[in-house]
């Protein structure tokens, strides 16, 4: 009984082998894993970024304009950088409370 489950095992191991000889062979012409998951999950997060963004905006002239009726709303600083910028086009924004 002992040969005979040695024998298997050692088939067994030696097939596994050659299989993976085999694929190892057949691995440079198979079809190439798809992007689509990868850039659908990009897109997504672009675009759930950008309406956070303008949301984020409409809050902050909303809150603006309840404080300041009339007056024309500054640029809103950035969230979530802190280093120098520079503003083109606009008001300069008050310093920091």
């Amino acid at each position: 009984m002992a040969s005979y489950l040695w024998r298997k095992y050692a088939d067994y191991v030696y097939n596994k082998w050659e299989r993976t000889f085999l694929w190892d062979m057949l691995e440079p012409y198979r079809r190439p894993k798809s992007f689509t998951p990868l850039v659908t999950i990009y897109v997504a997060a672009f675009y759930t970024g950008v309406i956070g963004a303008a949301i984020t905006e409409q809050l902050y002239k909303e809150k603006y304009w309840e404080d300041h009726p009339g007056e024309a709303v500054p640029l809103m600083k950035p969230k979530f950088y802190g280093g120098p910028w520079k503003v083109l086009k606009g008001d300069v924004l008050p310093p920091s409370e």
